[in-house]
């Protein structure tokens, strides 16, 4: 799990999803500050520290749009998500020329956002002192010499599996999506390194079956879970 509390900046005017966000996003080992407007928005970005914000795009008193530059112009490299009905293509490009992160439109999964917002974080924010080694179980992974190891048997992974594997095992129990695995992995993300995947899935399942309570769900749709 992550045990570092991110901070959250949260600019959304429907009271209601606002306050099933912060609610849930609480339970999920976030700290978040939560504005109705873009202007009050602003001036608590002006006056915290955050990590990451999160933003409505029809805000009333300052857009969406404009609030993200007003934030990019004080701070080019904290990352920006936008919440959003607006699901025209014109409006996120608009989004992502200003240099957002991600855009998410509504009605959106509440997991399926923690999982974008994970996924945003670990990008601009690489993690430090990254770990060789991870239990799983009863496994031991070395990512140096791509071994898995259970008791005296130890098989030794290809660069891919092994690279799949970290980045489950840097985010263990807690879904990873399936596009940040291509991404880290392959580069990019189309049908044939989704095929590969499923297969290189199959391989790692089979591998880890030594251990029967180690397991990698699938949340269909969204990605996998390494549980161990």
């Amino acid at each position: 799990m992550h045990n570092h509390k991110y901070k959250v900046l949260l600019v959304e005017d429907d009271i209601n999803m606002g306050f099933l966000l912060v609610e849930y996003m609480e339970t999920r080992n976030f700290d978040i500050k939560l504005y109705r407007d873009g202007v009050s928005g602003f001036k608590g970005f002006m006056h915290g520290q955050f990590d990451i914000c999160i933003l409505d795009i029809m805000l009333p008193n300052l857009d969406g749009f404009s609030l993200a530059r007003k934030i990019k112009s004080e701070n080019k490299n904290i990352p920006i998500i936008f919440l959003t009905a607006k699901s025209l293509k014109e409006d996120k490009i608009e989004g992502f020329n200003i240099g957002v992160d991600d855009y998410i439109t509504k009605p959106f999964d509440e997991d399926e956002l923690i999982c974008r917002i994970h996924a945003v974080l670990n990008r601009v924010n690489p993690k430090k002192n990254m770990p060789d080694c991870f239990d799983i179980g009863k496994f031991k992974f070395d990512t140096r010499s791509q071994t898995l190891s259970i008791h005296n048997k130890r098989k030794r992974l290809t660069f891919k599996e092994s690279e799949i594997l970290k980045v489950l095992c840097l985010s263990k129990n807690t879904i990873v999506l399936r596009d940040q695995i291509l991404s880290s992995v392959w580069g990019n993300n189309d049908y044939f390194t989704g095929r590969s995947l499923d297969v290189f899935m199959t391989k790692l399942r089979k591998y880890l079956n030594d251990d029967k309570e180690v397991k990698i769900d699938s949340i269909p749709g969204i990605g996998y879970m390494l549980i161990g």
